[in-house]
């Protein structure tokens, strides 16, 4: 059984606490088994985590959930495209399936509970379909 890691942004904690919960599902349906959780401050901090999973010879493939909400400036938007720019380049690096669960960058807040389920459950699936 493949083994995966989830990385979680922890600045909107009891929202990904749910979307966590979905991963772990999705990971059983796709016969992954989730070996280590790994909680960041924010999306900044996504791509230092990852890289370090996907180093582990133990790690199949990670999961990246978090949600980048919408500001009244740029800076989600430009710190979204760093970080999604940055966990691709990762994936080439580690030959790994990444997979995004980040929601956003620019969601507003009463779109995200709509948005965790599938978001999540994304993202596992996604790793699931890059390894076979």
């Amino acid at each position: 059984m493949p083994n995966i890691a989830l990385v979680c942004g922890s600045f909107h904690r009891e929202l990904i606490e749910q979307m966590l919960d979905y991963a772990r599902q999705e990971s059983v349906q796709h016969e992954l088994e989730v070996v280590d959780v790994v909680w960041v401050p924010g999306a900044m901090e996504v791509p230092l985590a990852v890289d370090r999973l996907l180093e582990d010879d133990e790690i199949d493939g990670v999961a990246c959930l978090g949600i980048i909400e919408k500001g009244q400036t740029q800076h989600g938007l430009a710190m979204g495209q760093a970080v999604i720019k940055s966990i691709i380049e990762l994936q080439l690096v580690h030959e790994k399936p990444v997979g995004l669960g980040i929601i956003g960058p620019g969601a507003e807040p009463e779109h995200l509970a709509s948005r965790l389920e599938p978001h999540a459950r994304a993202s596992v699936a996604a790793i699931s379909s890059m390894l076979t």
